[in-house]
């Protein structure tokens, strides 16, 4: 079975933490910390340990934040462009899950120390992440901290390039939201322009990650921008903007389709038939659709289909489901057959009554039907 994440965090690495300490700062209580971080981890998760350890350096490090992110960045381990997954802290210095717990109290202790606690959090994410504290300065000062990561998607370091699009992140798990740029994403895309071509696989997927989660709330920004980023994109670049447009693809977008090469269809929907017009429930819907290509020339399709669900109240709400990607020649015809399980999940509640399947071509309403659902 493998090792609990919390694990990450033990009395081990906070005792060698805190040897780095004592040797940065010899009037360190090194026993009296240790004592206090770990007192409480038997009942703790990963991120309570963390802020356990962090609550701990706010008690001991000197009160004067200038003294005591000297000590902190003495104390870094001297690799700075290590893989990530490395096991942590050694006797050179402090890296790894460790980090975390000196980004934190960076966030505590340094707001009123700007240049200072941005640049410990520079550093800092090269042995690690800093990209959960960084949050705390783009809420308080937003405009000065984009204006510094101006300068970081330009390091040498691909962490620190990271840093920049996983920070702005507006929806980042275990992360505090960014309302601010999830209402204003205009602030954070000239960044992410600039990194879209970088040179590190790392770097890229974080900015893909980072449109993704801006299409859920700017699906039409990010589906413009991904068939302006397409023109005359490179390999890694096609790779990028299909990972951003991710979402947008599973709910059929047709702007994000058309950027992605699937463009208007010209097909005829010879049929389409419900072939279960009732269904009980904890049986399956099941339909077919007869199609044929009446373009000139091939095109690649998008078909996808979408359950208007019955809500409490009566109205129906779409969901878009996957079906098949399929190239289609000049005059070709496609049959295709699906059934669709309505049972029991933990993320809908369903309701008896009329419900509606609709097939959709690259993000295009095509026709849709009825067909009743009994629940008993």
């Amino acid at each position: 079975m493998p090792e609990p994440f919390k694990n990450f965090f033990n009395p081990n690495m906070v005792a060698q933490m805190a040897d780095h300490f004592k040797k940065q700062w010899p009037d360190f209580d090194r026993d009296g910390f240790v004592r206090e971080a770990v007192s409480g981890f038997e009942g703790q998760e990963l991120k309570e340990r963390a802020h356990a350890i962090t609550h701990a350096m706010i008690r001991y490090l000197p009160d004067d934040f200038i003294h005591a992110g000297k000590i902190l960045r003495a104390s870094l381990h001297p690799d700075d462009g290590a893989d990530l997954s490395t096991d942590g802290s050694d006797a050179d210095g402090v890296r790894g899950w460790g980090i975390m717990c000196l980004t934190e109290y960076v966030a505590a202790r340094g707001q009123d120390h700007f240049d200072l606690s941005l640049d410990l959090l520079k550093e800092m994410t090269k042995r690690f992440s800093s990209e959960f504290s960084i949050r705390h300065f783009l809420i308080r000062e937003p405009v000065r901290t984009l204006a510094v990561m101006e300068d970081w998607v330009k390091d040498d370091n691909h962490h620190v390039r990271r840093l920049v699009s996983e920070g702005t992140r507006p929806k980042l798990p275990w992360a505090m939201n960014l309302p601010l740029f999830r209402e204003k994403p205009e602030m954070v895309l000239p960044l992410l322009e600039s990194l879209k071509d970088d040179e590190s696989e790392y770097v890229r997927r974080s900015v893909a990650n980072n449109l993704n989660e801006m299409a859920k709330d700017h699906p039409d920004l990010v589906a413009e921008l991904a068939a302006r980023w397409m023109k005359g994109a490179s390999k890694n670049r096609v790779r990028l903007v299909k990972h951003a447009c991710r979402t947008l693809v599973k709910q059929g977008h047709a702007g994000a389709l058309a950027a992605l090469g699937f463009g208007q269809p010209e097909i005829d929907l010879r049929s389409f038939r419900i072939l279960t017009p009732v269904v009980q429930f904890g049986e399956e819907l099941r339909f077919d659709i007869d199609l044929a290509s009446t373009g000139q020339a091939s095109q690649n399709l998008v078909i996808d289909y979408a359950i208007h669900h019955r809500k409490a109240n009566g109205s129906l709400a779409p969901k878009v489901f996957k079906w098949k990607n399929l190239s289609l020649e000049a005059g070709a015809g496609e049959r295709a057959e699906r059934k669709h399980a309505i049972k029991p999940i933990t993320t809908r509640k369903y309701y008896p009554g009329e419900h509606a399947v609709e097939i959709l071509v690259n993000g295009e309403a095509i026709k849709r039907l009825p067909f009743t659902l009994v629940m008993a």
